[in-house]
């Protein structure tokens, strides 16, 4: 089954584009995670919520900071798709 390049690299490039906006994201959730794990298991504190609330609220923190910075990498990518000639 013969694909067209043209349709590869176009996918490509988007999963690299949502990888690159997602990670500073999910590292900040993982790290937080880490932390509040360790805090846990030094004090023996085992409730679940008290991980997701941190969790949720970094997250939160670090994509509205990181807002200008996804809206120009998504105006880059959206101005690129729009010159491809078809």
């Amino acid at each position: 089954m013969p694909y067209d390049e043209a349709t590869v690299y176009l996918v490509r490039d988007t999963l690299l584009i949502v990888l690159k906006i997602a990670a500073p994201i999910l590292a900040a959730g993982m790290a937080i995670g880490l932390v509040i794990s360790l805090i846990q298991s030094v004090t023996s504190i085992q409730d679940q919520t008290l991980t997701f609330v941190p969790k949720i609220g970094v997250m939160i923190m670090v994509a509205a900071f990181l807002l200008p910075w996804i809206a120009m990498r998504l105006i880059e990518y959206a101005s690129e798709m729009f010159l491809l000639k078809p």
